[in-house]
C-alpha cells in the first residue's frame, strides 16, 4: 500500500521555524516528484513548493519564497519542508503530495498529483 506520512507539525510563535517532513512508505521516492501543499480553514488548497525526483530543481510559491526551503534525501526516501520565519498566515494543514515522473514542470496544481498524506497541522500565533 502506498503511502506518505507527514510529521512535524505544532504551534510556532510568529518569526520561528519548523521542518516538516514526508515519508514514503510502499513505494520508492525517488521516482516522483513531490510537492508541498496547504490548507487553511474555509480556503481552498494552495501549493506551496516542490521538488523534482532529483532533488535538483525546487520551485516555490511566491508567498513562501526566501521562507521556506524544500529538500528531499532519497536514502531516506523522505521530503522536507524547512519553514522560517513563519507569519499567522502560514497557518493551515500542511499535506506532501507525489507524482511519478522523471519531468519536472514546477507545478503546484493539486490535481495533477496523485498520492496524498493525510496532513499535519501548523500554527503560527503568539
Amino acid at each position: 500500500q502506498l503511502q506518505l506520512v507527514e510529521s512535524g507539525g505544532g504551534l510556532v510563535q510568529p518569526g520561528g521555524s519548523l521542518r516538516l517532513s514526508c515519508a514514503g512508505s510502499g513505494f520508492i521516492l525517488d521516482y516522483y516528484v513531490i510537492g508541498w501543499f496547504r490548507q487553511a480553514p474555509g480556503k481552498e488548497r494552495e501549493g506551496v513548493s516542490c521538488i523534482s525526483s532529483s532533488g535538483g530543481s525546487t520551485h516555490h510559491a511566491d508567498s513562501v519564497k526566501g521562507r521556506f526551503t524544500i529538500s528531499r534525501d532519497n536514502a531516506k526516501n523522505s521530503v522536507y519542508l524547512q519553514m522560517n520565519s513563519l507569519k499567522p498566515e502560514d497557518t493551515a494543514v500542511y499535506y506532501c503530495a507525489a507524482v511519478r515522473t522523471r519531468r519536472f514542470e514546477r507545478s503546484l496544481f493539486a490535481d495533477e498529483y496523485d498520492y496524498w498524506g493525510q496532513g499535519t497541522q501548523v500554527t503560527v500565533s503568539s
